[in-house]
């Protein structure tokens, strides 16, 4: 795998199954070699617009057809993929487009509505390709400004204007392929740049013992693509030839729908999905019986939940603890440390251990000391999922991956007797909802702009659904009238929903350390009491 890019997985595959199965979504069958005819014209298309290697290619629609034409198009001519996560604000969407500052934007009819919003313009984009409506692309003119107009063209029409010739660009393992997006801690966009070699990595494990994929495998690809659950779920699982099955947006029934209908073997999903799935009464009429394994990870679980799903799905069950930065998945919980009621029982509470050349140490955040086995600490790793960086953010990069080649996870844990991991808390503030990571002073600069608020914290409390939910206490000015709805509302006016909070406690007085930060410890401590917060 040392020469391994994505443009070369994908020809491989191209060349021994050509005429076999690569994706099935909505009714629509797409062979290897069809797809590969796209997607060559979408490289084609893409080196007309004057792309090079290593410029960023920005999509933003939810799961279907287009982003794999686009993702591997890319590849086919060397392009970096950009996933803009379609959940966010307009001005979040473009600020992970100017970020990796996208030469094409690739964008879906429902969603030009938001480029007026996108009030920087977008300078660097010099083609927006729009899917869907033909209509759509002379709709939304910028009434506020210059219209951007002249710069669209309909997806169609772009493709196939262009010949279905694959230029043959191979790149090395250490050219950025993904570039995904998750927030920072000053609400400032962090580009995640993952090479071909990370690619490589998550593959090599594709058919090993950890994920058990084959050219038989039928893969579930549910998760939104702009996640590592979603894009790198599929590269791993496509890598060995088998088909994917795409849900563009997570509806219970048609999942279930699916699972039967297309004898689905292999999926990933977040905890709040597999919920979904036990309250839909489909389930009791559906044939489930192709499954294999669910993976599961991204969010916490309760162990009621677990229990029922091992019990209702009645396959395999494994456990996945990772980060964007880490390529995904870096610790597996296998189906056999499920063992409600048994032995191995207290290993519902793990992580699990780590994959195979990955390496796990747990460092005190404060000397910097390896601790011992139940000592809880920082999570640190070290392997070839590993990311090459943030995008132009040196001063980041260089305080995430340290001496050695560590990357610092910000999650707090420990590591038992037996090389287990079990996660205890967050060494950061960063809130996990649903699978969605929410940083509280991104949130807390937007509450503290509402007048009549002086004070405000941003905490994680528990929430049956998604784990855990964004919990707004704040501290009103004298003599304002600020109410519940009214915080709410401010925020859900400048961030993307599932980032604010679902509820505001008003307090007299934040509690705060002698150098004056905010305890959210102690703010949280409360809503936790009884229950085994676990992060994922």
């Amino acid at each position: 795998m040392n020469q391994f890019t994505v443009a070369a997985m994908f020809r491989a595959n191209v060349a021994e199954r050509g005429e076999r199965p690569m994706f099935r979504m909505a009714g629509t069958t797409v062979t290897w070699a069809e797809h590969h005819r796209r997607a060559s014209s979408v490289s084609q298309a893409l080196l007309a617009e004057g792309l090079s290697p290593g410029d960023r290619v920005a999509f933003l629609d939810r799961n279907g057809l287009p982003y794999f034409e686009v993702l591997f198009g890319g590849a086919l001519m060397g392009a970096v993929n950009v996933a803009v996560n379609w959940r966010l604000a307009p001005a979040e969407m473009a600020g992970v487009i100017d970020d990796a500052r996208a030469r094409v934007l690739v964008v879906e009819a429902g969603f030009l509505a938001c480029l007026p919003a996108m009030t920087s313009g977008l300078p660097s984009v010099t083609r927006i390709v729009v899917i869907g409506d033909p209509d759509a692309v002379k709709a939304h003119a910028d009434e506020g400004g210059a219209s951007d107009l002249g710069r669209r063209v309909g997806y169609e029409q772009w493709v196939e204007a262009a010949d279905p010739l694959d230029p043959g660009y191979v790149g090395g393992p250490d050219e950025v392929s993904l570039q995904l997006y998750t927030s920072g801690t000053t609400g400032l966009p962090k580009g995640v740049m993952l090479a071909n070699r990370n690619v490589a990595t998550m593959i090599e494990q594709a058919g090993a013992d950890a994920f058990g994929i084959d050219d038989s495998t039928v893969s579930l690809v549910a998760m939104p693509l702009f996640h590592i659950g979603g894009s790198g779920w599929a590269l791993t699982a496509m890598s060995r030839g088998g088909v994917s099955v795409i849900l563009r947006d997570i509806d219970p029934a048609e999942l279930l729908r699916l699972i039967e209908d297309e004898g689905v073997t292999h999926a990933f999903v977040v905890p709040a999905v597999l919920m979904m799935l036990l309250a839909n009464p489909a389930i009791e009429t559906t044939d489930l019986s192709s499954l294999d394994t669910i993976f599961y990870g991204a969010s916490p679980i309760a162990e009621d939940v677990l229990v029922r799903c091992l019990s209702t799905f009645g396959c395999r069950f494994a456990q996945v603890y990772g980060m964007t930065e880490t390529s995904g998945a870096i610790v597996r919980l296998d189906h056999e440390d499920h063992d409600p009621g048994g032995a191995r029982q207290h290993l519902l509470r793990a992580a699990g251990r780590p994959l195979p050349g990955v390496e796990i140490r747990i460092v005190d955040p404060d000397t910097g000391d390896i601790l011992g086995p139940d000592a809880v600490g920082e999570i640190w790793t070290r392997s070839g999922y590993n990311m090459l960086g943030y995008f132009d953010k040196p001063a980041e990069t260089a305080s995430t991956v340290v001496e050695g080649g560590w990357l610092r996870t910000g999650d707090a844990g420990y590591l038992d007797t037996d090389g287990y991991l079990f996660l205890h808390d967050r060494i950061k503030d960063m809130i996990v909802s649903g699978g969605e990571n929410i940083y509280p002073a991104e949130v807390e600069n937007v509450l503290l702009g509402l007048p009549g608020l002086v004070d405000a914290a941003v905490i994680g409390v528990p929430d049956d659904t998604w784990g855990e939910t964004p919990k707004a206490i704040v501290v009103a000015g004298d003599g304002a009238h600020v109410t519940a709805e009214a915080v709410i509302a401010w925020c859900r006016d400048r961030l993307a929903h599932y980032k604010c909070p679902t509820s505001v406690d008003f307090v007299d007085v934040l509690p705060r350390n002698p150098s004056g930060k905010i305890l959210k410890r102690e703010l949280r401590e409360p809503y936790w009491v009884g229950r085994q917060r676990r992060v994922h």
